[in-house]
């Protein structure tokens, strides 16, 4: 068995963080209480004035071994602790305790703008990231071809970074991490912010440069879709601290059943990260299970997608998709083509879409749910691949041959047999 390329062992990164007792009032409340009670009222200003400290332990006792090669998810709700965990590997953050070992280079995509100097071009940082990774004038040239290539930016190359859009940015900032030949490539979620056909691009080459490179990948997502399908394994965080590691298929399984047993009909979406262009003119900001939670194969199920308009948007309809945790669409449920109605919509209209599915024929599992809101035919105005993770349960007619089936979509059919 070879050697681990990172070790990580009881590592711990605490913050103290401060609560005042101050409360504000007017000013001419203030004036006539120094003025009437003096010594009460700076007795009560120094009680105000005390700052309470309080510990946080983004991580605590995090222990674990990713070996030459690996490409490993980091799971996880927000505040779990997975931008810290990156960010004390990045060697960006001390830990409070605890021993990391690390062999190679590491290159770390952790948000917009990682490493750049907005007042110089894209060319110059190129060379300027590749000289912090320790990489001659040489091999940063040999590559250099290979870099502009991929992030597509080539017209914009000799323009100050500060001048890029954030799409922009990334682009550039992923093609030099990922080409300057690091031994470790850390990607934070910053590639939600591009596009999809880039985020596929993306995706392909942490592939590529694990299997035919021999490099390590850590990567950091909530697309559980993408971290079944990318990773190897798996590394599930919780308060600060891990919880389970392990094959990543196994591991996004049991953290979205756990998850589940959480789940509230109504769920927040309007913080989640866009692809650029998407919600601008109209943002997707909850869903609600009228029918209630977990849904029930073979039931009727009634919805609603919450949202508000940003600007005017004519002809609006909106559509359910449910994909496998691959990533693959199954099946899409479209507004449009129930009664070919579309909706006219104002700028500063906060409204809700209701949708009934009838007979849901998705056989028991868990899936991604995608949604989107379109203008016309083709105007994608908002979408949500991957918005949340839906479990499917058998319902009361449920045929035990669908749930011993696994899952897709099973629709029974008629049948007869004709004897020669």
């Amino acid at each position: 068995m070879s050697e681990p390329i990172i070790t990580v062992n009881n590592l711990s990164k605490r913050y103290l963080i401060g609560h005042q007792n101050a409360k504000r009032v007017g000013l001419r409340h203030v004036l006539e209480q120094v003025v009437r009670e003096p010594q009460q009222w700076l007795k009560q200003w120094r009680e105000k004035r005390r700052t309470v400290v309080e510990e946080f332990w983004a991580l605590k006792d995090v222990s674990f071994d990713v070996e030459r090669g690996d490409v490993v998810g980091i799971i996880g709700r927000n505040g779990a602790g997975k931008s810290t965990l990156l960010k004390v590997m990045s060697r960006i953050t001390e830990p409070t305790s605890g021993r990391i070992s690390i062999e190679g280079r590491v290159a770390s995509l952790l948000e917009v703008g990682t490493g750049f100097h907005g007042d110089l071009t894209g060319r110059e940082n190129v060379f300027l990231n590749g000289a912090i990774l320790g990489m001659s004038r040489a091999e940063i040239k040999r590559k250099f071809d290979e870099i502009v290539a991929f992030s597509e930016v080539e017209k914009f190359l000799d323009t100050p970074v500060k001048r890029y859009s954030s799409g922009m940015g990334v682009r550039l900032a992923f093609a030099v991490a990922a080409h300057l030949e690091p031994e470790i490539l850390i990607v934070d979620e910053v590639l939600a912010v591009g596009d999809a056909a880039f985020q596929k691009k993306c995706l392909g080459k942490m592939q590529e440069v694990s299997k035919t490179q021999g490099r390590t990948v850590l990567f950091v997502s909530h697309n559980m879709g993408t971290v079944a399908s990318l990773c190897k394994k798996a590394f599930w965080l919780k308060g600060g601290k891990l919880v389970a590691s392990g094959d990543a298929k196994g591991i996004v399984q049991d953290y979205l059943v756990d998850n589940m047993s959480d789940a509230d009909v109504f769920g927040r979406l309007d913080t989640i990260r866009r692809i650029a262009g998407y919600g601008d003119n109209f943002r997707i900001s909850a869903i609600e299970w009228l029918s209630g939670y977990p849904l029930q194969h073979g039931s009727d199920i009634r919805l609603r997608i919450h949202g508000q308009a940003l600007a005017d948007c004519a002809d609006v309809s909106t559509a359910v998709a449910f994909s496998n945790l691959e990533g693959i669409r199954l099946l899409t449920y479209d507004t449009d083509l129930a009664n070919l109605t579309r909706h006219q919509v104002k700028k500063g209209d906060d409204l809700f879409f209701e949708i009934a599915i009838p007979n849901l024929p998705v056989a028991p599992g868990i899936y991604n749910l995608d949604l989107g809101v379109r203008s016309g035919d083709i105007r994608q105005l908002d979408f949500l691949p991957s918005a949340a993770q839906v479990e499917v349960i058998p319902g009361d007619a449920t045929p035990d041959l669908i749930v011993r089936g696994g899952a897709g979509i099973r629709l029974p059919s008629s049948s007869q047999v004709f004897f020669k």
